[in-house]
């Protein structure tokens, strides 16, 4: 079945969030270092993007390195934030050709500062452009982000800035790193584990959960069409039942 010729162009997911999974996984297999699999991994980056960018996503995020990955071995954290220098500085021309916004959540002052100033320079480089964004979640964790909105809000509080009363969803959507982006409408998570690992715990409230097998160095934009294409046939309800709905 061709799933991109099937796909309801009018009703894709606003917000696309990616666990990319199996990577280490796909290098054992194969048996390879771990590195290699993260090396295959960034294919499966570009493939997905392009393939986003194709059909009119106006926004993906992908699960980079989580807060927990720096218990990782050494080597391989070092290998992966040289992939992330090396990769950022390839891929600038792809971001551009295809008008796409380069953007960053989680904690990256915890990164080396070379992998940082690769960062903030193609952030820079392609804060201008209009037809995508493509957020990298970079030493993220969603119990991080959430424990520092709280700080921030009871900090507003202390000082008067802003009233308890006023607390509500909006304000605490300010005060977390996704402030500019909407609410995850489409969870995608490779390699066959079911599992969140804390990722846009408040952002996926609503998501519809999408899981498979696929290993994420074996991952291409026709997988991508097929977990919008499920996506696109799910009744989602929001806490309604099926009748009001229709």
């Amino acid at each position: 079945m061709n799933y991109k010729d099937n796909l309801n162009l009018d009703k894709l997911p606003k917000h696309i969030a990616i666990i990319m999974d199996g990577n280490g996984r796909w290098a054992k297999q194969k048996g390879f270092l771990r590195a290699s699999g993260h090396k295959e991994g960034t294919k499966a980056v570009r493939d997905v993007v392009e393939g986003c960018a194709e059909i009119g996503v106006k926004n993906l995020t992908l699960y980079a390195f989580s807060t927990e990955n720096w218990n990782r071995p050494k080597l391989e954290v070092d290998t992966l934030m040289k992939l992330l220098v090396s990769s950022l500085k390839k891929e600038i021309k792809t971001l551009k050709d295809n008008n796409i916004k380069l953007n960053c959540i989680g904690n990256i002052s915890s990164l080396p500062k070379k992998a940082r100033q690769e960062l903030l320079d193609v952030i820079e480089k392609t804060s201008t452009n209009t037809q995508m964004t493509l957020t990298l979640a970079l030493s993220y964790g969603s119990r991080e982000e959430i424990t520092n909105c709280i700080k921030q809000i009871a900090t507003k509080v202390k000082s008067e800035e802003l009233s308890e009363d006023a607390i509500d969803e909006s304000v605490i959507n300010e005060h977390l790193y996704t402030r500019n982006l909407p609410d995850v409408d489409l969870l995608i998570r490779t390699s066959g584990e079911q599992r969140i690992s804390n990722f846009l715990l408040w952002q996926i409230a609503y998501a519809e959960l999408y899981f498979t097998k696929i290993l994420w160095p074996d991952y291409r934009r026709e997988n991508l069409f097929e977990a919008i294409y499920n996506y696109q046939n799910r009744e989602r309800r929001f806490g309604k039942t099926s009748e009001q709905l229709s």
